[in-house]
């Protein structure tokens, strides 16, 4: 029974994408029912709603039933100072939800100094990326292997840098899921390790991609830049490792940095940064 739990939970995200599908087509096409086909209609509700249920008591359930896993040592995707935020540091899952390979996820932003990164609900609702001295930084491969999937199509949005762009972000991110995972994660790149571990880095810059399928990397290669793409709101570095290629199927892997500082630390280490922690990476 344990093992049906979990595989059902590791394909919940298809159970939900398929149950809202049938309700919206419903509210779209439901006029083209006819009295004949009213039981049919109604069906398919019941069907949409029993899945919504399945999910709920997956979401509930699953979780508790998931082995435990100790952190991965990976390399840091970044150099220099940034600051931490959704880190599983400070909460699992960190990004509030374990979907999408989420649960250990991490999101970086670039603070060189204190004073150069805007300020949030200061000045335009939609800052310009470039405002923030993230947008254009390397992003390097956290660990070494082949490369399974690199897309760089999307484009880099403004910021959503007050409570209003904050509010506007949340309708974009309920349409972006109608898309699917890559409409939230924006371009990304993922990597297979020989253990069968899958690194993704995520929101990189428009073009900036310079990996390619079945390409070899080490851990350590520049392989994008950082970006603004997907569901974020400032240009930053979403940064996970997973057991599984596709988003959908994942779970997510803890992890830790090689050769980070954080906080007030003077000496290099693995660790991962707590929620408005700063790192520094040589």
């Amino acid at each position: 029974m344990k093992r049906v739990v979990i595989a059902l939970y590791r394909i919940r995200a298809m159970i939900l994408i398929a149950s809202t599908g049938i309700l919206l087509a419903i509210a779209i096409f439901g006029s083209l029912f006819d009295d004949s086909s009213r039981g049919v209609r109604s069906a398919l509700i019941y069907i949409a709603l029993a899945g919504w249920a399945v999910v709920l008591a997956l979401v509930l359930i699953g979780p508790r039933l998931l082995p435990r896993a100790d952190a991965v040592v990976v390399g840091s995707p970044v150099r220099g100072r940034w600051l931490a935020m959704n880190s599983p540091a400070s909460r699992v899952p960190s990004h509030g939800i374990r979907m999408y390979g989420q649960a250990h996820a991490i999101d970086l932003v670039h603070e060189p100094d204190p004073t150069s990164r805007p300020v949030f609900g200061s000045g335009a609702a939609m800052r310009p990326s470039t405002d923030y001295p993230a947008f254009g930084q390397p992003v390097l491969a956290m660990v070494g292997g082949v490369v399974v999937k690199a897309s760089d199509w999307r484009r880099d949005h403004r910021a959503r840098s007050t409570t209003l762009g904050i509010l506007y972000l949340m309708i974009e991110g309920m349409i972006r899921e109608l898309g699917g995972p890559g409409f939230i994660v924006g371009n990304h790149v993922t990597i297979r390790t020989d253990d069968g571990r899958y690194a993704t880095v995520a929101h990189l810059r428009q073009g900036s991609v310079s990996v390619r399928v079945g390409d070899t990397v080490r851990r350590g290669d520049w392989i994008a830049e950082c970006g603004n793409s997907g569901n974020s709101t400032e240009p930053h570095v979403h940064a996970q490792l997973m057991d599984r290629q596709t988003l959908l199927l994942a779970q997510g892997v803890p992890m830790v940095f090689a050769g980070i500082t954080v906080g007030a630390s003077s000496e290099p280490g693995e660790a991962i940064p707590r929620n408005e922690e700063h790192m520094v990476a040589a």
